[in-house]
């Protein structure tokens, strides 16, 4: 059966705007002072390459993306992707997955529910909320099982983590490891994560593949960074004391939160995310 691909919520919180630039909580970082952009966006999932044993015959897929939000209200995002793996042979897996959250703009509170449909059957919904106190955060799941546990406090949630990025971009760091929750998978996973950081691309620098983002006005004087952020699953045992990450994906992040050239590697075969569609939406500025 071929597998199923899709982009989890943190990797989506690489592709959008998050909100005003504000200070977060955990780890005092603060994300500057270039405000994050509210908008609506269209990818394009294609196949870059397959590879491996597991090797696959055509992978293609759309996402649609809203977010609102800003410091003092919360950011809410919601986004659907329906995408189309073929693995040959006449095995076609067509998957529908949509999801909703909204993140405290201190990173104090974290709320997400995930829905996935693959070939016609719906899996059991995730749905629960997190919570930070003091120095540990609280998991409290609805579904797929009820369920409370605990998370390091060092743990962030997704809008902490590109927050985290462009304020290491912006002190000139090459290298940060994060450890991040979202709530995807069964809603217990979490992941260590090791992003790189190149050097500083400016604005007056066109990419050499434009897309809606880059021929926006508002972004032409904005600095960009190519990053390449590697998933590795927190539990997971490593052998020979080296652990192969889950999946890496690599972009051009923007200075105010906005991310293109969106590529994920599953390691058997590897995504393009190219931007279709960019349109910015008003925010309310915090009182």
């Amino acid at each position: 059966m071929a597998r199923l691909f899709r982009i989890p919520p943190r990797v989506l919180a690489m592709t959008i705007a998050v909100a005003a630039g504000s200070g977060f909580t955990n780890g005092g970082a603060t994300a500057g002072t270039v405000p994050f952009l509210s908008h609506q966006a269209l990818y394009e999932l294609n196949l870059v390459k397959s590879r491996g044993s597991n090797a696959i015959g055509s992978a293609r897929g759309r996402i649609l993306y809203n977010f609102s939000g800003s410091a003092c209200e919360g950011y809410t995002s919601e986004f659907r992707q329906v995408s189309e793996l073929d693995s040959g042979e006449g095995k076609v897996t067509l998957s529908d997955l949509r999801s909703s959250s909204w993140e405290d703009g201190a990173g104090k509170s974290y709320r997400f529910k995930i829905d996935t449909r693959m070939n016609d059957s719906e899996s059991a919904p995730v749905d629960g909320v997190a919570e930070r106190v003091g120095d540990h955060i609280t998991v409290k799941l609805k579904q797929p099982v009820a369920k409370t546990f605990q998370l390091d406090g060092k743990v962030v949630f997704p809008t902490e983590q590109i927050q985290h990025i462009i304020a290491a971009a912006r002190e000139g760091k090459s290298v940060l490891e994060l450890t991040v929750y979202d709530g995807s998978d069964n809603g217990e996973k979490v992941y260590n994560t090791l992003s790189v950081i190149g050097q500083p691309i400016p604005g007056d620098r066109a990419p050499a593949s434009p897309d809606p983002s880059s021929a926006n006005e508002a972004m032409k004087s904005m600095t960009r960074w190519p990053v390449t952020v590697s998933y590795y699953d927190r539990d997971a045992k490593s052998k020979d004391g080296e652990q192969t990450p889950v999946y890496a994906m690599s972009f051009e992040l923007y200075e105010n939160g906005v991310s293109r050239a969106l590529v994920l590697d599953y390691n058997d075969f590897v995504i393009s995310g190219a931007m279709g569609k960019f349109d910015v939406k008003d925010t309310k500025p915090c009182k």
